[in-house]
């Protein structure tokens, strides 16, 4: 199977599981329950839920389960995005090509939509079909990656050096929480649901840190290069709010050099631990790194 056909399958399982949790956890008719899905089902890599699957799959787990926990990494990640849409935190009035949350539901709505989303996340990891101690293990996994010590944090270190200046040390201290440790914690899913050894919790956490890195670096560089029409948001608008990135830290061509550097670590991590079994995850951090949008 090529590398785009099992992205592919990955997505369809993902979806699935999205849907079931959906139907499980969010009220008929309700507006905010609509404004949720609006936002959830509005495209998109889906990047941390095929991460969960393939880490699960690459350590020969249960896929199942692993769709499960997908699912609710993808609904958390949903709800950041909603809460920093919004005017108080980045004011963006799109989001992947459409109009943001707050924008087609009013901010009322769009707050309490990224709130039962995190609320859905946690229903579903614990009714997952997994073992109780799993279960609990994915609770207390995604909810230290998510809340104070994780991407809360980094959100608010993000507001604090806005016009302040950040230093390369506190932007990389400010994307290991924001976005890093989500993305850790997709593969640590994905290691939980295949009842994974530490030492290949370890290696997959040393690919996560990388790649998370990678990812907001080939960010800050496409909002720069890019077009609103190619990303399907504003391009510009870090620059606008005066905050610090990679490219204003490093310019683009060393900024993708650092890129390309991380990755070259993320697959040497893994390959150290699986051989030949990390092809799809190192694949995908070369995609990550090559992507335009």
């Amino acid at each position: 199977m090529s590398y785009n056909e099992r992205y592919g399958e990955y997505l369809k399982k993902s979806e699935t599981a999205l849907l079931t949790a959906c139907n499980a956890c969010f009220k008929d008719g309700s507006k905010v329950s609509e404004a949720a899905r609006y936002s959830l089902f509005a495209g998109g890599k889906r990047v941390r839920a095929v991460l969960c699957l393939a880490s699960c799959e690459m350590l020969v787990g249960n896929l199942d389960i692993a769709a499960e926990y997908a699912a609710a990494i993808e609904m958390v990640h949903c709800a950041s995005l909603i809460h920093d849409d919004m005017p108080c935190i980045d004011d963006d009035d799109y989001r992947r090509g459409q109009p943001s949350c707050h924008k087609k539901y009013g901010e009322a709505n769009a707050m309490l939509a990224g709130d039962i989303l995190q609320i859905a996340a946690f229903e579903t990891l614990a009714s997952s079909e997994a073992t109780p101690m799993q279960n609990l293990e994915a609770v207390k996994t995604l909810s230290a990656a998510f809340g104070a010590r994780g991407v809360f944090y980094g959100e608010e270190l993000d507001i604090f050096y806005e016009n302040r200046g950040a230093t390369e040390n506190e932007l990389y201290e400010i994307h290991r929480n924001k976005t890093g440790k989500l993305i850790n914690a997709a593969v640590q899913l994905g290691a939980i649901a295949a009842d994974a050894f530490s030492e290949d919790k370890t290696a997959l956490e040393r690919y996560a840190e990388a790649i998370g890195l990678v990812f907001q670096i080939v960010d800050d560089v496409l909002n720069v290069t890019s077009t609103q029409e190619t990303l399907g948001k504003p391009i510009g608008s870090d620059a606008q709010r005066g905050k610090t990135t990679f490219v204003t830290l490093l310019g683009v061509k060393d900024s993708m050099a650092l890129a390309q550097k991380l990755t070259n670590e993320a697959c040497s991590a893994l390959e150290a631990s699986f051989g030949d079994k990390s092809q799809f995850l190192c694949e995908l951090a070369r995609q990550l790194l090559n992507r335009n949008k």
